[in-house]
């Protein structure tokens, strides 16, 4: 007995249209980025896309739509887009780099709690200092997470800090519950960047992460050892010219003084020899 064909549903007209259309904004956009949009409320998702508008366009859409879409374009190094299609993202077309795309989305994320089962962002720190937290059960449930504390005027304050959720972890309900009550919001919610597209490096960019006030601490620490590193490789810039001339006076001074106390070394030892 033959086996029976299993007939495929059709694809619906639209499905077709939709499929064709993300792939023709693939082909002939500077920038493919894929968004997380997990847990965005409809109020923040229409805020975020009014602020994209003239810059972006926004396509949310089955995950099968969107894969149909990046086989029908041949080039080899899109197909790695697919490996961060899931549920809750969205694509979004542009023009504008994509790391200056990624940080529009990253200024207009917002905080929010945790809750158990999400995933840690980042590493999740509490820093030592005072709360407003009551002496008693607090004690064991900051303890729990590796917190250590002691009693100051009536409360608790943390003496020495921990990572209480590494990157990537799974937060617990004990985590959840110190950061409720210590007020830390460590989720972000938005468009979060996961991957992009750049058309014009064929390149795919992957685990985006755009920290603006750590780049600028990190700028920061950097001019400030900028001076002194200069100085010690003898490089001569305007910056450093003013230290070198007045080091070069210093050492010009010293050598003087040598030079009058050798000097008056000498006349003192043919005095001696005169008597």
């Amino acid at each position: 007995m033959a086996d029976k064909k299993v007939r495929e549903k059709p694809i619906p007209e639209e499905k077709k249209k939709l499929v064709e259309y993300i792939a023709e904004k693939i082909k002939t956009s500077k920038t493919v980025l894929i968004a997380s949009i997990k847990g965005l409320p409809a109020s923040q998702f229409q805020k975020i896309k009014k602020s994209l508008r003239g810059k972006a366009e926004i396509i949310v859409a089955k995950k099968s739509i969107v894969i149909r879409a990046i086989s029908k374009i041949e080039k080899g190094v899109l197909q790695n887009l697919k490996k961060n299609i899931d549920a809750d993202i969205a694509f979004i077309f542009s023009n504008t780099d994509a790391f200056e795309l990624a940080g529009i989305l990253v200024d207009n994320q917002s905080s929010a709690k945790a809750k158990v089962g999400d995933i840690a962002p980042e590493d999740i720190t509490v820093e030592p200092g005072p709360t407003n937290l009551m002496p008693g059960p607090a004690i064991s449930e900051l303890g729990a997470v590796g917190l250590k504390v002691k009693v100051e005027g009536g409360k608790l304050a943390i003496v020495q800090g921990a990572v209480i959720v590494k990157e990537g972890e799974v937060i617990n309900e004990k985590a959840v519950n110190v950061m409720g009550k210590l007020n830390i919001t460590p989720m972000k919610v938005g468009f979060i960047p996961l991957s992009a597209y750049d058309a014009t490096n064929e390149t795919i960019y992957e685990k985006i992460r755009i920290d603006k006030k750590g780049a600028l601490e990190e700028l920061r620490t950097a001019l400030s050892k900028s001076l002194g590193f200069a100085i010690n490789v003898g490089y001569s810039s305007k910056e450093t010219v003013t230290y070198f001339i007045a080091k070069a006076a210093l050492e010009e001074k010293a050598l003087s003084t040598k030079l009058r106390e050798n000097k008056l070394g000498e006349m003192k030892n043919e005095e001696k020899k005169v008597e």
